[in-house]
């Protein structure tokens, strides 16, 4: 990669930001297409002074934006698209011309790892556990499409999630039922779903033992989605796995949102499989 005065330059905003795998995706995609591209990792804690920075720099043309600047970056942009603006998060932002736009690629990433997975969506019931960011994202990906008929969610922070829902109720016109992620409900609620789309901590390295879901309520008719991508094999899709459903891992999700960032930075289709390649090498 020969780096110099034309070349485009975009990265990730974050702190902490040394786990991050971006770096290395992108610039194997980049290169791959031989584009004049170099992706970098910001460990930022004033999100407003390195928008500032970032503006002032010519070849600047686009950042993911992760934990804990996803909602804090909003203010300082010059335009955020709509689905990013209702679920009120930004993880990708595209300079164009000097002009900031806001996207948020974790929910079209999410929504295509279910569609790519064969997860049943087509006026379904779906469960989703957990109330946060990425939760947040995925059901307004869900209801924003118009496929699914109804949304659980069902998370422990109980003011997060009802207002979660309450924003779905209001922005949306899928019906949504909110509660209590706890043995007794799940056990309510899973017997007739069809795709459970997990979105918690619960089973990340170095718990990985942990899961939220006992495998006696998983049964074969279920798709199940993990969002945890370290460890590959959660301790959920393993329970899932053994009782005949359909998996979907967590770098499913993590490898679409980042091809919908390249193709947002650079207009051209995201080499899937040298992505794919790069982030399995590191969980084989």
């Amino acid at each position: 990669m020969n780096i110099d005065t034309h070349t485009h330059f975009c990265g990730v905003i974050g702190n902490p930001v040394e786990h991050s795998l971006s770096p290395t995706i992108h610039n194997a995609a980049f290169q791959r297409l031989g584009l004049n591209f170099v992706y970098l990792a910001w460990r930022v804690e004033s999100i407003e002074d390195a928008i500032r920075g970032l503006r002032a720099l010519g070849n600047f043309r686009g950042a993911s934006v992760t934990i804990p600047h996803k909602v804090g970056v909003l203010p300082f942009l010059d335009t955020v698209e709509p689905l990013a603006s209702h679920i009120g998060a930004v993880n990708t932002i595209v300079s164009d011309k000097g002009v900031l736009t806001g996207y948020n690629t974790d929910a079209t990433g999410a929504l295509r790892a279910l569609r790519e997975g064969g997860a049943p969506l087509k006026n379904e019931s779906v469960v989703v556990l957990g109330s946060g960011g990425a939760a947040r994202a995925i059901a307004f990906a869900l209801a924003g499409q118009g496929e699914v008929c109804q949304l659980h969610l069902l998370g422990i922070e109980e003011e997060e999630r009802a207002a979660l829902a309450q924003e779905l109720r209001n922005k949306t016109e899928v019906s949504v039922l909110d509660a209590t992620l706890e043995e007794v409900t799940l056990s309510q609620v899973l017997p007739k779903t069809r795709t459970l789309i997990h979105c918690t901590p619960v089973g990340m390295t170095p718990k990985t033992g942990a899961t939220c879901v006992p495998p006696a309520l998983l049964h074969r008719d279920l798709t199940v989605m993990d969002i945890v991508y370290n460890p590959r094999n959660t301790q959920l899709l393993k329970d899932a796995a053994a009782s005949g459903c359909r998996i979907i891992t967590g770098l499913e999700m993590f490898l679409y949102q980042a091809a919908a960032q390249f193709e947002l930075w650079t207009g051209r289709p995201a080499p899937i499989e040298v992505m794919r390649g790069v982030l399995e090498s590191r969980f084989s």
